[in-house]
Parts: C-alpha cells; sequence; structure tokens
C-alpha cells in the first residue's frame, strides 16, 4: 500500500524551472492560485491549465510524479463532483434519475469545473517543492517574510519550520507505508469492512508513526544544536540567491498574465 506524495519531494533536474530563483517561483504560485479562484469560466480555466502543463513540460519532471498529488485530493474531488451534480427530487431536467436522485446538468458542469480548478491548483503548487530544493526553499521563504523583521517576526525561524514541515511530508508518508507493511505481514487487514472498520484498523499505526516521527524530530533537534544553529540572525550562506534578469522577466510575464486571464476570462 503506497502513499501518494508530492509535497515536500524534490526532483533535481537541470531545467529552466530548476534555476529559477524560489522568489520567483512563489510569485507565480500565488499569482497562479489567484488566477484560478478569480476565474468564473472554462475558458479561462483550461488557459491555466495548459499554462501548467507547459510548465510541467518545461521543468522537466516526470508527469507520473507531478500527477501523484491528485490521487491524495481524489476523495475530494468525488465528493465536489457529487455534491454539485446530485440532486434530491430535482424541478430541472436531470440526465439520469435513479428514484428520487437525480444528476443535473448545470450542476454537473458546475462539479468538473470546481474538480479540474482542485486539480490544477494542486499540480502547479506541487511544482514549487518539485522544482526547488528544500535549502533553496528556506532562503525562499526567509528572503520574503524578512520585511517582517522590522516587527520583530522571527522569520529565519518560521521559514526553517516551514521548510522542516514540507520535508517531513515525503518522510511520514514512507514511515507510515513501512509500518502498514509491517502491520500486513503480522495478519492486520485494512482493506476489509466499511469506512469505520477500516478507520478503526489504523488505530495501530499511528501509535508507532507518532513514536518514530517524535524520534526523528529529537533527532534532528540534535544535530541542528551540534552545528550551532541559533537561528538566522548571523546566518551565512554558501551560496547566496540573488534575482537575474530571466526570474524578473519571468515574474513579471507571468504574473502578467494571471491577471490577464483573470479579468478578462
Amino acid at each position: 500500500m503506497r502513499v501518494p506524495v508530492t509535497f515536500g519531494q524534490y526532483v533535481p533536474v537541470d531545467s529552466f524551472v530548476h534555476r529559477l530563483d524560489a522568489r520567483t517561483k512563489m510569485g507565480l504560485v500565488a499569482a497562479l492560485t489567484a488566477a484560478l479562484f478569480l476565474v468564473n469560466g472554462f475558458a479561462g480555466l483550461l488557459l491555466i491549465a495548459a499554462l501548467v502543463a507547459l510548465a510541467v513540460v518545461v521543468s522537466r519532471v516526470p508527469w507520473r510524479v507531478a500527477l501523484r498529488g491528485i490521487r491524495a485530493v481524489s476523495l475530494i474531488l468525488v465528493i465536489t463532483l457529487v455534491a454539485h451534480a446530485v440532486r434530491w427530487e430535482p424541478a430541472t431536467v436531470t440526465l439520469v434519475r435513479i428514484g428520487p436522485l437525480g444528476i443535473d446538468a448545470e450542476g454537473l458542469r458546475t462539479g468538473v469545473f470546481f474538480g479540474v480548478r482542485i486539480i490544477v491548483l494542486v499540480v502547479g503548487t506541487s511544482l514549487l517543492t518539485l522544482t526547488t530544493s528544500p535549502v533553496a526553499l528556506t532562503d525562499g521563504l526567509e528572503r520574503v517574510m524578512r520585511p517582517l523583521e522590522r516587527l520583530r517576526f522571527p522569520a529565519g525561524e518560521v521559514a526553517m519550520m516551514l521548510t522542516i514541515a514540507l520535508r517531513f511530508i515525503p518522510t511520514t508518508a514512507q514511515e507510515a507505508e513501512k509500518i502498514i507493511v509491517a502491520q500486513t505481514a503480522r495478519g492486520a487487514r485494512f482493506d476489509e469492512g466499511g469506512p469505520i472498520a477500516r478507520a478503526r484498523a489504523f488505530a495501530p499505526v499511528l501509535v508507532p508513526l507518532f513514536v518514530s516521527l517524535f524520534r526523528r524530530a529529537d533527532d534532528l533537534a540534535t544535530a541542528m544544536e551540534s552545528r550551532c544553529y541559533r537561528g538566522g540572525v548571523g546566518r551565512t550562506r554558501l551560496h547566496e540567491s540573488t534575482m537575474h534578469r530571466e526570474d524578473w522577466a519571468t515574474l513579471v510575464v507571468g504574473v502578467s498574465v494571471c491577471v490577464v486571464i483573470s479579468v478578462w476570462l
């Protein structure tokens, strides 16, 4: 039983997207998210989906890795589609009717629209961690939040915590997979019974999983203390990230395209 996790993983490939500064990709992801929630029609949504597909091709990230995160939200997609499409005693003309339940054409269209929006959002945001190393992501987050340091906001510490949390997502999934395999070898069954029975079957997995996570966190804290980590104050970097002309050009073009699509479509 594999746990499909994309967030927090990094695919080391030499591509134009990988070479972009982390702040550039954060700005593009923010513009993409805003545009997705502002478009009202399929034309704008499909255009944004085409741009995300182009970004995946340019990044040279395998499609099976880029689309892996969709499986994690498959239940949300099904609930979204059913909640909009199914009507109880619908007064409008339905496509299919089973007793008092019917599938409304307009509701089905709305469900597909929101489902596609979720898929594009998951794939687009996944590219940030798939094409940015944890070190570069930490540096980018810290630099983005640096103006808040004037208000005594611990930008360096918060950036480090966010990056560690992202990095622990695939680690947690791998650890859960190992525990599930071990429990299955001992006779446990996770695919039998109804939803409640299956949820109860995962209870023996949670205790060793949390114990393992706390042990990893303690080891990480010890390693950071032994390397004299004291937050962002006085911290030096091996590689200083700078925004080059291609970063500014990509950011301006990407944000402009997202603004045009969200306004006109």
